[in-house]
């Protein structure tokens, strides 16, 4: 079993078990409705008491696991987190956790998932731990990488919501792992005398999806045939969780004349041994032939190469589009050669940029 007296510190949090002190705050939760709490918190204040005094208590008592809250330095609850499907044979366990609505966004769940992982590890024979979260909730995934667990593959619809099944990230974490968070590329902006570049936002779906859909980009890009806001709406999703996982970041680049969209850039197939990567993009129809593109692509090299180390970016373009050479070179890059029948059968022309290129 998990000891009975948990009081641990992190720093701005003590993780602690409930008990009847806490009467009046979860009282006040209950009554707001903020789904937050452990799995069997009461719906209704009339059940807070039982639950303090027996109900919140259940899991430990059976030795599968444990309900902590999350106290902030004025002692609110602001979270609870748990460890649950415990085998003591297996030596493995998971972690849960809920983050008050109104204290989200400040590191307290990495830093409890943090603290109560390395405790768990320093006090017991157990020798996993698993966190698993939906493909979609970006949040949690965030969490799940800071705190140092590793991504170990997706399941397929494994859980099923209101809304329908979801996927289900599995990660894991073993008593030897380093838990260094993997290198990521953070969320920016690059401003240039005439752009704004920016993250991909919800309010971008509309511009990308027609830029995606757009003949011209269909014809010179990989992108997904009969491109819908559906697609674009999931692309945002899938490019944040690829920068959380250090693979790439995602930009719209907009016209500070007009405010509008005007193109995407994105860096893909990242190396950080190398400190190398591949820069891709897309012209909304109503930006082209500006220069737009190819000073976006500048901004974000100089960033990259300034700013975090970087010491190669390539970019490809099939053979058939000169617009796209014209904003490598444009850019500075320089051409290197070509990789046969590498998209589509097409040729792909390779261009690259290194500091030394710079002026």
């Amino acid at each position: 079993m998990f000891d009975v007296d948990v009081d641990l510190p992190t720093g701005r949090l003590v993780l602690r078990q409930f008990g009847p002190q806490d009467a009046d705050r979860i009282r006040s939760i209950v009554r707001s409705k903020v789904p937050f709490l452990p799995p069997g918190a009461p719906g209704h204040v009339s059940g807070v008491k039982q639950w303090l005094a027996h109900g919140v208590h259940g899991l430990r008592r059976s030795g599968q696991g444990v309900h902590l809250a999350m106290h902030d330095n004025d002692d609110r609850i602001v979270g609870a987190i748990s460890l649950f499907k415990t085998s003591w044979g297996a030596g493995t366990t998971e972690v849960g956790y809920g983050v008050h609505p109104l204290y989200r966004g400040r590191g307290f769940a990495t830093e409890a998932v943090r603290a109560l992982t390395d405790w768990a590890f320093a006090t017991t024979e157990l020798r996993r731990i698993d966190l698993t979260a939906n493909l979609d909730n970006l949040a949690s995934i965030r969490v799940a990488h800071k705190a140092g667990f590793t991504w170990e593959g997706v399941l397929r619809a494994a859980v099923l919501e209101d809304d329908g099944p979801h996927d289900l990230v599995v990660f894991g974490l073993l008593r030897d792992d380093d838990r260094t968070p993997a290198d990521t590329l953070p969320r920016t902006e690059l401003r240039t005398p005439r752009l704004l570049i920016r993250p991909l936002a919800e309010s971008d779906v509309p511009d990308l999806a027609i830029t995606a859909a757009d003949p011209l980009t269909q014809a010179r890009t990989g992108v997904p045939r009969g491109y819908t806001e559906t697609d674009a709406r999931r692309y945002i999703d899938l490019a944040e969780r690829m920068r959380t996982r250090g693979q790439g970041l995602a930009w719209a680049v907009e016209d500070l004349a007009t405010a509008r969209f005007a193109a995407h850039v994105d860096l893909r197939d990242v190396d950080w041994a190398n400190r190398s990567c591949e820069v891709g993009y897309m012209a909304a129809p109503w930006a082209r032939g500006n220069g737009i593109t190819a000073e976006a692509v500048a901004a974000i090299a100089r960033w990259l190469f300034r700013e975090h180390g970087f010491q190669r970016v390539k970019l490809r373009a099939t053979r058939s589009n000169p617009a796209s050479h014209r904003v490598a070179e444009k850019a500075g890059f320089v051409r290197e050669g070509v990789e046969r029948n590498a998209l589509g059968g097409e040729d792909l022309v390779i261009f690259s940029l290194i500091p030394s290129d710079l002026p």
